[in-house]
């Protein structure tokens, strides 16, 4: 467990790299703005195209960006808690498919931007509500049986996927792609993504301790006075509903639940009270630069910023596996 002052100390990093890649967001793109129209811009209402730039459109990016990482973060770090499973990702209880199916079905229907958000996020919860039903069955919910539901929910999800795009009109194609590899330009008000990523996180905190006796396994945890099957479903809630709310608003982006909470854990240790908060300010970090790069690369065209993310989180994760084995050897 590391002593308060390294904590303290890795989470004002951590904080000094978030407001980094915020005005690195802020500043780059295909009209340059410097560091002073930036903070200039912030504070005062006028500053012309520079200022409705950062005001009206990078900025509400760059927030949702942020909410959006933090969320998949934090969602990734109660997984593989929940699971018991380092390799537990925001999407392998199918949440994320769920989602899918109901953005492919407002698309095809043409639906405006807020019809898309609301049936992709009624499709996560109702997929999150029949993967729970399915591996609680008659009560005897294991680890095992909640993770094998969610994927082959999640695979029946990706069939449905599959054929909608099969049929889907080809001048629809493009904003479906879009949606399902990670999109954050349809983004324009970050105020409720980053309302409930300080919710879920300000819920989680106080479970701290049980999460850490949690992570020991189920016995050991019981035997310590905590209440597992309450926690349990605690923390399949706050994921799920984490996750969901950040599918809704970025579509679907791989990796970043998966690495981030493996990264900070090799700076900050296993202790839920530092891991936690540290992959939220991780997470939307990592996710505002890849989508300042997604958009940059190749300006004035913009990538699916769920590509990049990938491109980063392959070998990074690949790095990690290997380092494992290592250490085990």
């Amino acid at each position: 467990m590391p002593t308060r002052r390294r904590a303290l100390l890795i989470l004002a990093t951590l904080i000094g790299l978030a407001l980094l890649s915020v005005v690195l967001a802020l500043m780059v793109g295909s009209i340059a703005v410097s560091a002073t129209e930036v903070f200039s811009s912030l504070f005062n209402e006028g500053g012309g195209v520079a200022g409705d730039v950062v005001r009206k459109l990078r900025l509400p990016r760059a927030l949702a960006g942020f909410a959006c990482g933090g969320l998949l973060a934090l969602a990734g770090a109660l997984l593989q808690i929940l699971l018991r499973n380092p390799l537990a990702d925001p999407y392998v209880l199918g949440i994320s498919g769920g989602a899918g199916v109901g953005a492919m079905l407002a698309i095809l229907f043409g639906l405006s931007v807020a019809g898309v958000n609301g049936f992709a996020f009624l499709g996560a919860l109702g997929t999150m509500l029949l993967v729970f039903g399915l591996a609680h069955g008659d009560g005897s919910w294991t680890q095992t049986r909640l993770l094998l539901t969610g994927v082959i929910v999640a695979a029946g999800c990706g069939a449905v996927v599959a054929l909608m795009l099969s049929i889907a009109p080809e001048h629809k194609l493009r904003g479906m792609l879009f949606w399902l590899m990670g999109d954050l330009s349809q983004t324009s008000d970050p105020r409720l993504a980053l309302g409930i990523l300080a919710l879920a996180l300000l819920v989680s905190l106080p479970f701290a301790r049980e999460l850490n006796l949690l992570a020991r396994g189920a016995d050991t945890a019981q035997t310590l006075g905590v209440a597992v099957s309450r926690l349990r479903r605690g923390v399949y809630i706050v994921a799920s509903l984490a996750t969901a709310a950040a599918v809704t608003h970025a579509g679907s982006i791989g990796f970043i639940g998966l690495i981030v909470p493996h990264l900070v854990r090799l700076a900050t240790g296993n202790d839920q009270r530092l891991l936690l908060p540290a992959s939220v300010l991780a997470g939307g970090s990592l996710l505002v630069i890849a989508d300042t790069l997604a958009r940059t690369i190749v300006a004035p065209q913009q990538l699916p910023v769920g590509v990049l993310t990938a491109l980063i989180g392959v070998p990074v994760f690949l790095y990690l596996l290997t380092r494992d084995t290592r250490a085990r050897r």
